[in-house]
């Protein structure tokens, strides 16, 4: 097999699993999906054929959406094999990168590492896509622990761009550099981040909506109103500008003096962390000043401003929330 079309191996073939084997299947590339659980011959095949229906039905509806035809359906699911624990190796010893998908069971994973560290060459890069452990913790259960880096895909894997990775101090740099565009050549869009708890949506998103649900149960709104907030507020905003971005657009002055008096009026929760008071001490309040957690002292700002606001402006095109202008005179009943 040509290094351009290296098979990639899945190992877990749970949600994720399958969610992931899409994502390569859709890009054109092999994936073997492996289930690692013991089941006897009738049960593997009942197995599997679950898998293909699921995975049929998922590209279905794709299909019924337009992001593919019936035919292009097909096509990716013949990049797919399907394989149980036995009978796997030749495709483990061969695959480019192997991901580790098994359920969130530290046990279940250590023994899932020893088999990997066995089965796959010295070279393969090993991944785990776990959203629970850090990457520091688990590179330990691997031989040869500079091949090993952490995936952390958001669901649904198909659509969902981002993918978090995370190495330790002993990955090698190299072996990140080769994950990075694997996933940048499926369309995925990979950003690093340190080995911490939550990552950065997940510890980002667990405070938002452990937010959203204390408004709730203080009566602040229903459920409805402050989903609908988010909807058409809070995220359409950042689905444009990023949060560090957006600070900077509004001023880190301005966050400043809101987080003390929310922090006064509802809890010390609100209170900012020490580097926004420091950005202000230093003159990096954002846009205005001409850096903030970005520099734009050589940035055409207003070139960048009309970039961003076409952006959203698409956006609310695409969610037909778009302003609609009246130009016509008020007539004498709308006056009255």
């Amino acid at each position: 097999m040509s290094a351009d079309l290296q098979r990639i191996c899945i190992v877990g073939a749970g949600r994720m699993g399958e969610g992931i084997a899409l994502a390569f299947m859709f890009a054109g590339l092999p994936v073997t999906l492996i289930d690692i659980k013991q089941r006897d011959e009738a049960a593997q095949d009942r197995y599997f054929r679950q898998i293909e229906d699921h995975l049929r039905g998922e590209l279905a509806t794709h299909a019924r959406l337009g992001s593919l035809d019936p035919a292009q359906a097909e096509q990716a699911m013949s990049h797919l094999h399907l394989s149980g624990r036995e009978g796997s190796g030749g495709d483990l010893q061969s695959a480019a990168v192997v991901f580790e998908a098994v359920p969130e069971v530290l046990e279940l994973k250590a023994q899932t590492f020893a088999w990997l560290s066995a089965a796959c060459g010295d070279e393969t890069v090993i991944a785990s896509t776990t959203s629970t452990f850090l990457v520091t913790q688990l590179a330990a259960l691997v031989t040869h622990p500079q091949r090993f880096v952490n995936a952390h895909w958001l669901n649904p894997a198909l659509l969902m761009p981002l993918v978090e990775v995370s190495r330790s101090q002993d990955t090698c740099p190299q072996v990140v550099q080769r994950l990075m565009a694997l996933l940048k050549r499926i369309g995925k869009v990979p950003v690093q981040c340190s080995p911490a708890a939550g990552y950065i949506v997940p510890r980002i998103q667990a405070l938002a909506m452990n937010e959203a649900a204390r408004m709730v149960e203080e009566g602040v709104a229903s459920a409805e109103d402050i989903d609908t907030a988010i909807r058409v507020g809070f995220g359409l905003r950042f689905s444009v500008l990023g949060m560090l971005e957006f600070i900077d657009w509004g001023g880190g002055d301005i966050l400043f003096y809101a987080s003390h008096y929310l922090a006064e009026a509802i809890d010390p929760r609100f209170l900012p962390p020490k580097v926004i008071a420091e950005n202000m001490a230093q003159g990096r309040n954002g846009l205005r000043e001409g850096q903030g957690f970005y520099d734009y002292q050589d940035v055409d700002l207003e070139a960048y401003k009309l970039q961003r606001l076409g952006e959203f402006t698409r956006k609310l095109e695409l969610m037909g929330l778009s302003p609609v202008f009246n130009g016509g005179v008020a007539t004498s009943s709308a006056r009255s």
